[in-house]
């Protein structure tokens, strides 16, 4: 599968099991997604042949350009997509309020009214990707819940037709630019444009959907010449539409819309292009449905105001003559084309987060956009009267049409304070860029996004993480690599994107070498290079690369404090504006402090972990006739401490099988787990009864009153009966594996958890173990997964269980081996585990 931005096809219906063509499967998925949602756009996530990455695959409602920032998607991010993705379950964001509540980070880069849907594509087990779908706020859940069914159908659909397409032998990945398509047609005539197109050499004209409503025609009437063309239209415009048709192919269209009256009355724009301009060989043109209001009395021209379209991939298919002259660009330049490549200085970042929140919110936007001076853009022959000053713009958006104005800003009156718009745009106005800023060939990032995303890292591998996926794309690069400093000396703390072995000769480089990595850090100043010649020129001998890219050096420093250093490594040459250098030396210091506190972090968590292994058993008490097996995984959030502890302890003749859980992570858990381990191991030595084990250790939990509560189960066993005397205080139950491979919940009566009633009575229940038999003891950790009932987490232990085979065929350690195997290759862990295994032995 592949695909280039830009791509327009037609979407197709709803998905079938015959589509062969994986790009019509794609796009009708989008196109479907759209209409049983009413979304906004639409777009279809494949995984990549990179592991753990999203890719966007198809665009539809949207121009490319302005998602470009969420082309890529690491499925640990924290993203509506890349949950849905990484937890194959359905994402449903109401509205903004939500939104901001669930995902800060991704509402701080979308900072607009609308709500999400995003549900994984999925069949038999398999996760090809992720459906999503932005709409308009809903105040009604069930609205959202129905939607959210109709998607996950559509998605559904979408599943099996990939998943023939894989048995077929057919890729199911995406790893190239997303394809970006024309939603289907969703407001009423009045706000829809149509597109025509004539051969001048065979006569035939053809008529997209929307012209023919547009003409007046059923839906099964093309009008297939200039004949049947005419007869859809006024009998006076009948007579001129051929002589219009036959200029244009000689390379005389109409200088502007001509106004064309349908059969029944209905006013039309019709806008001819020669050929050449935008075929090779016919004249193709739009028509448009003014509807009320000036444009549909045929003064379009004469209005005061810029007037110009842009349907939903950001082509211009309409333009008064006013806006041509105060955008500085000819009509035949703007019409047909995307309105950033005919307008270049309107590629910036301010003005493309207006549009983005025009075509995603209901609300139409205004804001301003300075001009830039002659010598910024000398490509348009265009007039240019008002040179480097400001514009005030509005759009407006509508289901199909997205409707901008424009009018020099000393024209108009901030509605808000009644100040002139001038003096609006003369302030400190954050989202106005100077002229400069149109060179920039990446969009200005947020810092704020970058902002939040560190707030959620606390480990430097995180914090250098949340900077590849978030910072690295929004500015186009493809290498990054940090460097910390320890002792005078810069090491190597990340890196992604650089030739294998290359960084290895600046590894514990000193700070009085001459390198651009340490310089910046030195002297406190960035450093940037537009090409690697460039940067050999200033270092001559320096080590380089194959790519002839940029680099940025950024100095990481905190509160006056070094801290390291970090390059940005491109692909090919180019230039940094003003605000980007601005905007980088701003997000470095960003960095800077989040890496400072990830090292203070990282330094506590290795203590916490020597404490951790400090209090965990060493090995288990072992008995002439039962086997043990223990496994403990820590979380993988946070510092990876938790109050997860398992023990088997010599208790008289028999012995005593104990594993707990404290409430909550970090040291104070830990430290409260070794007090509990060590009384409930003071009272097994003296073979007290199981009641009385568990009830001790519930009053030392209270007098202590650390804030915590814990769980816990306690096993007597008699390795000589087989017979197991057991208690528990809200644990998850124990399970039995019988030596004919059966197994079993084991139904205990259960008390509360400790450190809660000080009058708690643990009750005990009385079970009988057989030579081979298994008893598995297990904290919740295994069994519990975000969006899924603990049972069914049960359920798949009892069935791993009874597939691990038993003793004497199989060590128990290597069963506890294979119960933990799934949690241990998983990078996202939530909460400790841990596991204690015990079977009796043969005589």
């Amino acid at each position: 599968m592949t695909g280039s931005v830009g791509d327009e096809r037609e979407p197709v219906g709803m998905l079938t099991g015959t589509a062969a063509d994986p790009v019509d499967m794609l796009t009708g998925a989008a196109a479907d997604a759209l209409r049983v949602t009413a979304g906004r756009a639409a777009g279809v996530y494949l995984c990549s042949r990179t592991p753990e990455l999203l890719r966007l695959a198809v665009l539809a409602g949207l121009p490319g350009s302005l998602f470009r920032p969420w082309w890529r998607m690491s499925v640990d991010r924290p993203f509506p997509v890349a949950d849905a993705q990484r937890l194959h379950v359905p994402v449903v964001l109401a509205n903004a309020t939500e939104t901001m509540r669930r995902y800060p980070q991704f509402a701080a880069g979308l900072p607009f009214q609308f709500g999400t849907l995003a549900v994984p594509v999925m069949a038999e087990g398999r996760a090809f990707g992720v459906l999503t779908v932005i709409r308009a706020p809903a105040a009604d859940a069930g609205e959202v819940l129905a939607a959210r069914e109709r998607l996950t159908l559509v998605a559904d659909g979408l599943a099996d037709a990939l998943l023939r397409r894989e048995a077929q032998g057919g890729a199911v990945t995406w790893d190239d630019e997303p394809l970006c398509v024309r939603p289907p047609f969703a407001g009423a005539p009045a706000e829809r444009v149509g597109h025509l197109a004539w051969d001048p050499t065979t006569g035939a004209v053809t008529a997209d959907e929307s012209a023919r409503a547009l003409l007046g025609l059923p839906p099964d009437e093309r009008p297939d010449d200039v004949v049947s063309l005419a007869r859809a239209v006024e009998p006076t415009d009948a007579r001129r539409l051929p002589d219009l048709l036959r200029e244009a192919a000689q390379g005389r269209p109409p200088p502007r819309p001509v106004q064309v009256r349908t059969a029944d009355g209905g006013l039309r724009l019709l806008e001819l292009w020669a050929p050449g301009t935008h075929t090779s060989s016919l004249v193709t043109g739009v028509l448009l449905d003014p509807g009320p209001g000036a444009l549909a009395d045929g003064a379009a021209d004469l209005l005061p105001e810029g007037v110009f379209c842009l349907d939903r991939l950001g082509l211009v298919v309409y333009c008064n003559s006013r806006a041509a002259h105060l955008l500085g660009v000819e009509r035949s330049r703007l019409l047909g084309r995307s309105l950033w490549e005919a307008v270049p200085w309107l590629n910036q970042a301010s003005c493309e987060e207006h549009l983005r929140g025009a075509l995603l919110s209901p609300e139409p936007v205004h804001f301003h956009v300075r001009r830039p001076g002659p010598e910024a853009d000398d490509r348009s022959s265009g007039p240019r009267p008002y040179e480097g000053d400001w514009l005030s713009m509005a759009a407006y958006p509508g289901p199909d049409l997205l409707t901008c104005t424009a009018v020099p800003a000393n024209r108009v009156v901030d509605e808000a304070d009644g100040r002139s718009a001038a003096a609006a745009a003369a302030d400190t106005d954050t989202e106005a860029l100077a002229p400069d800023a149109a060179a920039s060939t990446a969009p200005l990032y947020r810092p704020i996004v970058l902002a939040i995303a560190l707030t959620e890292a606390v480990t430097a591998r995180q914090v250098s993480a949340v900077v590849m996926h978030e910072l690295l794309p929004a500015f186009g690069g493809r290498r990054l690599a940090i460097y910390l400093l320890q002792e005078r000396h810069l090491y190597l703390a990340w890196e992604t994107g650089f030739p294998e072995g290359f960084l290895a000769p600046f590894e514990g480089v000193a700070l009085d070498a001459r390198l651009p990595g340490v310089e910046t850090l030195t002297t406190g100043r960035p450093l940037f290079f537009d090409s690697m010649q460039q940067l050999a020129d200033s270092y001559p001998g320096i080590p380089l690369d194959a790519t002839e890219g940029a680099r940025a050096f950024l100095p990481l420093i905190a509160s006056g404090r070094p801290v390291g250093s970090c390059i940005l490594g491109f692909d090919r040459p180019r230039s940094f504006s003003s605000e980007e250098r601005t905007v980088l030396t701003a997000l470095a210091g960003l960095i800077a402090h989040a890496m400072e506190k990830a090292q203070r972090y990282d330094t506590e968590a290795a203590l916490a972990r020597g404490l951790q292994q400090a209090l965990l058993p060493r090995r288990l008490s072992r008995h002439a006739r039962v086997e043990t097996a223990g496994r403990y995984l820590p979380g993988t959030e946070g510092m990876m401490v938790g109050g997860d502890w398992y023990d088997v302890v010599e208790a008289g003749d028999g012995l005593a099988l104990v594993i707990g859980d404290v409430q909550g992570h970090g040291v104070q858990a830990a430290a409260t787990m070794g007090q509990l381990r060590s009384a409930v191991r003071a009272f097994a030595l003296g073979d007290r009864p199981p009641e009385e084990v568990l009830g001790g250790t519930n009053h030392l939990l209270i007098d202590l009153d650390p804030g915590q509560f814990a769980s816990c189960c306690y096993v007597r066993l008699d390795p000589a009966s087989g017979l197991a005397r057991v208690a528990n205080a809200g644990h998850p139950p124990p399970l039995l594996r019988h030596p004919d491979g059966r197994t079993q919940v084991v139904d205990l009566p259960e008390g509360v958890v400790l450190g809660v009633d000080a009058r708690a009575h643990y009750p005990v229940a009385e079970l009988c173990l057989e030579p081979g038999a298994i008893l598995a003891l297990y904290t919740d950790g295994l069994v519990e997964r975000p969006g899924h009932d603990i049972d069914d987490g049960i359920t798949a232990l009892r069935t791993a269980l009874a597939a691990a085979g038993a003793p004497p065929g199989r060590p128990l350690a290597d069963v506890a081996d294979r119960l933990t195997a799934t949690a241990r290759q998983a990078t996202d862990r939530p909460d400790d585990i841990a596991v204690l295994l015990a079977t009796p032995l043969p005589w």
